[in-house]
């Protein structure tokens, strides 16, 4: 399967996916929303918005200053169309997936017969599914 069109490497890593989903739904925002928002230390938003605006997808603007000073961060025309452009590339992704997908659920192992194959992990009744078993 090729890579869809608009699928932006830039914005694809989830720390960076996930401020530019957060800047999609706002004009400005300010620093401490976004830090606070993802849960991210200064310096790992920080390195981030950085990326982000050197590739002219962010603007960063500073208010005020010493103990008063503020920076905002809002998404620039070309941010919010690399970012719409990379969603509408994930969705086709996955709407491809679906369409190449086994019918029915798939188990990890063998399923004795008479055993019933759960649609939401795949795995037979009292079986913990891979991707459960760390939480």
């Amino acid at each position: 399967m090729s890579t869809p069109a608009g699928f932006d490497e830039l914005i694809h890593p989830a720390t960076r996916l996930s401020v530019a989903a957060l800047l999609a739904a706002t004009e400005w925002a300010d620093f401490a929303f976004v830090r606070d928002s993802l849960s991210l230390s200064d310096s790992a938003l920080s390195k981030q918005l950085h990326t982000l605006e050197e590739a002219g997808y962010l603007e960063v603007r500073k208010e005020g200053g010493g103990r008063k000073r503020r920076t905002r961060v809002r998404l620039t025309d070309r941010g919010r169309a690399a970012f719409d452009g990379h969603v509408a590339a994930l969705r086709a992704i996955v709407e491809g997936a679906g369409a190449t997908a086994p019918a029915g659920p798939v188990a990890d192992g063998p399923v004795a017969d008479g055993d019933t194959v759960t649609a939401a992990t795949g795995a037979a009744p009292g079986q913990q599914h891979h991707a459960e078993a760390g939480r």
